[in-house]
């Protein structure tokens, strides 16, 4: 097992974590920013309303990407178990 590979492997399973990742953080930061600009504007100064609604948007996306994001990281999983034997020699 040469550094090269487990290099290769780390940097594949950032990326997969990051695209997995990204549906839910791009959510809460646009619904966090949206809830904010409506507070500003209408001056409702409740603390629980964009956590509420953050939540809601965030469960919402896990819902709809939940199996895509699965099924990457399932897939690299897999990669990852299958070379294990052959790696280890």
């Amino acid at each position: 097992m040469t550094t090269d590979f487990v290099l290769a492997k780390v940097q594949t399973a950032l990326v997969i974590v990051l695209f997995a990742s990204a549906p839910v953080i791009i959510t809460a930061l646009a619904v966090g920013l949206l809830v904010g600009l409506a507070q500003a504007l209408t001056q409702i100064q409740d603390q629980s309303l964009p956590q509420t609604i953050k939540l809601v948007a965030v469960l919402v996306v896990i819902l709809l990407f939940g199996p895509v994001m699965a099924y990457q990281i399932a897939e690299q999983a897999s990669e990852a178990l299958d070379q294990f034997p052959r790696v280890t020699r």
